[in-house]
């Protein structure tokens, strides 16, 4: 079987769907899903999913993170070791604001896409995956997916675009190499496919849906149709 690992680029993934939400309000269904099963949807026969790394910083509102740390324990509890959370930080960056001339602090993501790509090389290196599936479209993951490719070239690798995310040196790097890069927002029914119950529950262990993240569905889903992946 060939083991299939994810790579999800959070920020990219989380705010994909917020856009995509704003154009269609179905989307909003899909802020609380089982992530593994969701990317699980796209594994072949001869395939098995190995593992899902969510790479993410916590949010600075508390409320968010709340409700972030909510869904990636229900995750856990229903997928174990299968869904890692792998967290960056935020950091102080001064910027001078164009209209009052004056610097001011505002926090800012780092690390996210530095460890995408230790996971991503150390995988390779372990020989822990066959296939290596990259959600993101920053274009500063390239040159690690370059590497592996000059240095791993018996790994395969795809890139999917989250929603409403576009990167055409990510485009250009799967074409170089006899590849097409999959749009997440093309397949919506599998999002619809992978929502989890309002409460996960397994044991005495249970979570539930924030309030904010509830949604109405609006259309007749069993309709939808799925492009093959």
């Amino acid at each position: 079987m060939e083991r299939v690992t994810v790579y999800i680029d959070g920020f990219n993934f989380y705010y994909g769907l917020i856009r995509q939400m704003a154009v269609d309000g179905d989307w909003k269904n899909f802020y609380w899903i089982d992530i593994v099963k969701l990317f699980d949807h796209f594994v072949q026969k001869n395939q098995t999913l190995q593992k899902v790394y969510y790479f993410t910083t916590p949010p600075l509102n508390p409320q968010k993170s709340n409700r972030q740390t909510i869904l990636f324990e229900a995750n856990k509890l229903l997928n174990g070791d299968k869904f890692e959370v792998v967290k960056g930080k935020f950091y102080e960056k001064s910027v001078l604001c164009k209209n009052c001339k004056q610097i001011t602090k505002v926090p800012e993501e780092k690390r996210t896409d530095v460890n995408i790509s230790v996971q991503m090389m150390r995988d390779c290196a372990k020989n822990n995956t066959d296939l290596l599936i990259l959600v993101s479209a920053d274009s500063d993951l390239v040159p690690p997916l370059e590497s592996i490719r000059q240095d791993h070239p018996e790994k395969k690798i795809k890139v999917y675009f989250p929603p409403k995310n576009h990167s055409y040196d990510l485009k250009g790097f799967m074409q170089e190499n006899k590849g097409n890069v999959l749009r997440l927002e093309a397949h919506k029914i599998r999002f619809f496919n992978s929502r989890m119950p309002d409460a996960v529950t397994i044991g005495e262990t249970s979570y539930t849906i924030p309030p904010e993240w509830k949604a109405v569905q609006t259309i007749p889903y069993t309709s939808l149709k799925s492009p093959s992946s």
